[in-house]
């Protein structure tokens, strides 16, 4: 069930609960003024496509090499992503749900085991080992090189789908 959906049937629930015990009913909402996102798209999702695709720079400065992790989420579309159903935005908030566990403390290779999709991550934890930037994608390489070490990416997208990066080194 999407986050939306939740809510709006927690709403519900509690509008129900309230109309049982004789509560007050408020009257029903306006329309709203502006169109309503599309089905799939919520608030969260386009802030999430608007982060992951962000424009970034080469630091001054920066190493010729990094270690690095990552989780990638794909989704219908994304390059090597056969099989997959998901949408570009389900995709982008499933990989910010992963982000988000990974800054609350969650373990990052049990976080690869459960978001990641790419073949044979859970057996390297993620790791990509070090890299040089012309070992990946430009905005693979324009985020991971921003970082410190020990730093995590927010959400960013490639063409394979969306990553969360870890600096290792």
């Amino acid at each position: 069930m999407r986050p939306l959906e939740r809510l709006a049937r927690l709403a519900a629930l509690g509008a129900a609960l309230a109309a049982a015990c004789g509560a007050p009913q408020p009257p029903p909402p306006a329309a709203p003024d502006v169109a309503a996102p599309a089905e799939g798209s919520a608030p969260g999702a386009a802030a999430c496509l608007a982060a992951a695709s962000a424009k970034r720079e080469a630091r001054a400065g920066e190493p010729a090499r990094i270690g690095v992790k990552h989780v990638l989420v794909r989704h219908a579309g994304a390059e090597r992503a056969e099989g997959a159903t998901r949408t570009r935005e389900e995709a982008c908030l499933r990989a910010m749900e992963a982000r988000d566990k990974i800054r609350g403390g969650a373990d990052f290779g049990e976080v690869v085991a459960a978001y990641s999709e790419e073949t044979g991550a859970t057996s390297r934890g993620g790791s990509l080992g070090t890299i040089e930037r012309a070992d990946v994608l430009p905005p693979f390489a324009d985020a991971a090189f921003e970082l410190d070490i020990h730093q995590l990416s927010d959400v960013v997208e490639t063409r394979y789908g969306f990553h969360v990066i870890f600096r290792t080194e």
